[in-house]
C-alpha cells in the first residue's frame, strides 16, 4: 500500500489535443488562445492545482490560416526592444504572419493568457504549432475535435484509423505494444 497522501505523479496523465485553424468552425484567435491556455494549464481536469504543471499537450495545425475579426491583421502591433536607446521595433500582425508565420502569432496570444509564473514557459513548450496540416504527433493524439480517439494497431494517422475502422465496422479501441490488429478487433466485438 502506498504511503503517499494526496496527488501523485500518476494522477497527472497528459492527453494530446489537436485543432486545425483552417476548419470553418474554428473560433477567432483570442477565443482559441483562451481555450488552448485552459488545456495547457489543466484547468479542465478535476486534479487541477495552480502550483503544479498538470496540463495537456495541444497540437495546432494550419496556423497560416489564423483568423481574426475586424482590422486586427493591419492594426494590431507587436513590440520588441533590445534595451538599447532607440531600439524599439514594432510590426503589425500581417507583417508577423509574413515574417514568422501564424504559429508565432498563436504562441504569443496563448503566452499572454497563461499565468505569469515559473510554469509559463514549461506549459507553452507543450503547444506544438505547424503551418501546414502535417505534423509528427499523429500517433500521440488521443482527442480529435473534442472526441476521444484511440488508434488501432497499424494506424498511425487519423486517415489510416478511419480506413481501418470503416472496413471493420467496430468501435475505436486502444492497442498495446505487441498486439496485432486482429487481437484488438476481436476484443472490441
Amino acid at each position: 500500500m502506498s504511503q503517499t497522501v494526496g496527488r501523485t505523479r500518476g494522477a497527472y496523465h497528459r492527453l494530446w489535443h489537436t485543432t486545425s485553424l483552417a476548419h470553418p468552425s474554428t473560433p477567432p484567435l483570442g477565443r482559441l488562445a483562451s481555450r488552448i491556455a485552459v488545456l495547457l494549464m489543466g484547468k479542465h481536469k478535476p486534479t487541477f492545482d495552480p502550483s503544479t504543471d498538470c496540463g495537456d499537450y495541444v497540437v495546432a495545425t494550419d496556423c497560416s490560416d489564423v483568423f481574426v475579426t475586424g482590422k486586427k491583421m493591419q492594426k494590431k502591433k507587436y513590440y520588441s526592444h533590445t534595451t538599447r536607446p532607440g531600439s524599439l521595433k514594432e510590426i503589425n500582425m500581417e507583417g508577423m504572419v509574413r515574417k514568422w508565420g501564424g504559429a508565432e502569432v498563436l504562441k504569443r496570444a496563448v503566452r499572454g493568457m497563461l499565468p505569469k509564473n515559473r510554469l509559463r514557459d514549461v506549459r507553452l513548450d507543450r503547444l506544438k504549432c505547424f503551418e501546414g496540416a502535417a505534423h509528427p504527433f499523429g500517433a500521440n493524439l488521443v482527442k480529435i475535435g473534442g472526441k476521444r480517439v484511440r488508434y488501432l494497431a497499424g494506424a498511425s494517422t487519423p486517415v489510416a484509423q478511419a480506413q481501418i475502422q470503416g472496413s471493420v465496422g467496430a468501435e475505436v479501441v486502444g492497442s498495446k505494444e505487441g498486439q496485432s490488429a486482429r487481437e484488438v478487433m476481436e476484443k472490441s466485438v
